[in-house]
């Protein structure tokens, strides 16, 4: 009996090793696959690497879940992913986070439908949770002076100060990004020879490597004209040389990730809400201009939306300024 057991025991054993092999074979040819979609986004596309992290973040949470419920992503059925979507809104994840994740798994579907890497694609038809009306947060003119008086010539008291070169590297960075509506990473890819001090304009690659021109008023152009002239030269490392137009402590191209750190270090020393970002720079920039009266068109090709529609979200929040401040001067109010 014991030579039985004996027997079975080891007719096991051969069959959980192939077992585990296949498994790390399977494990093996997603790690690729989901490396070649993140490549695609980088090469096909023109995405920015803060883009791809995020995607890349989303699929490895998609793919812990397969393997914590046994669920194969190449033989996915349509109502296991609904199940996924369906265990994130029970744990109450936040309907950006849900969206988000959705959109990174068709997009990677999707792709491994094209590379004939599956048969279907199960996320085609699926939908994610509505989202709440939410318009974006713009600063106020008075916010807006604090922020940029931070690293100024002029400090918040009035007085004239010394920058230093990374004062006016700053400046310049706030000044950029209030005065075209950039992106971070629209910004962070900003080359010397996409300036064109001269005719005070900018050549920005958007989503996709998408170019477009957008103008610069005086005090943007005197403040990066400042920082190239004054600061950036003290800022490179001695010898090294780069054709990117921001450049940190160490003379290394500034990254998107260290920008959005110098922001947030700024907001914090004008003693605004530490929840303000970059983007909400664009935000203003847009809505700023809708107040002015400049016309849509105009603002969607300098914002390089592709759709009016999202553009057309800034008239609904300049005509929430509007409302706000006729509340507030208006005797019968």
């Amino acid at each position: 009996m014991a030579r039985q057991v004996k027997t079975r025991a080891s007719k096991r054993k051969p069959a959980e090793a192939q077992q585990q092999r296949a498994e790390a074979v399977s494990q093996s040819r997603i790690d690729g696959l989901v490396d070649g979609y993140l490549e695609s986004l980088r090469v096909e596309h023109g995405y920015s690497e803060h883009t791809i992290r995020n995607y890349q973040v989303d699929l490895q949470a998609f793919l812990m879940w397969c393997g914590r419920r046994n669920v194969d992503p190449l033989k996915a059925t349509h109502r296991e992913l609904r199940a996924y979507l369906g265990e994130m809104d029970a744990a109450q994840y936040a309907r950006t986070t849900v969206n988000r994740r959705l959109s990174s798994m068709r997009g990677f579907y999707r792709w491994m439908n094209l590379v004939g890497a599956t048969d279907s694609d199960p996320a085609e038809a699926l939908s994610g949770p509505k989202r709440g009306k939410h318009l974006p947060h713009v600063l106020k003119q008075s916010e807006m002076e604090r922020l940029l008086a931070v690293h100024g010539p002029v400090g918040p008291d009035g007085k004239p100060r010394e920058q230093t070169p990374e004062d006016m590297r700053d400046q310049a960075l706030l000044e950029f990004l209030y005065a075209c509506g950039a992106r971070i990473s629209e910004a962070a890819g900003l080359k010397l020879q996409d300036v064109d001090f001269q005719t005070h304009l900018v050549k920005l690659f958007g989503k996709g490597r998408k170019e477009r021109i957008v103008p610069l008023h005086d005090l943007c152009v005197d403040a990066m004209r400042a920082y190239v002239r004054d600061a950036r030269p003290l800022l490179l490392k001695k010898g090294e040389q780069t054709d990117s137009f921001f450049v940190s402590n160490k003379g290394n191209p500034m990254s998107a990730d260290s920008m959005r750190k110098r922001f947030k270090a700024t907001v914090r020393a004008a003693g605004l809400d530490d929840r303000l970002s970059p983007h909400d720079m664009r935000h203003t920039f847009a809505t700023d201009l809708l107040d002015g009266q400049a016309d849509l068109r105009s603002v969607q090709e300098m914002l390089g939306h592709a759709s009016l529609s999202t553009t057309q979200v800034y008239t609904h929040l300049s005509t929430t300024r509007l409302k706000d401040a006729h509340h507030q001067a208006h005797p019968r109010a």
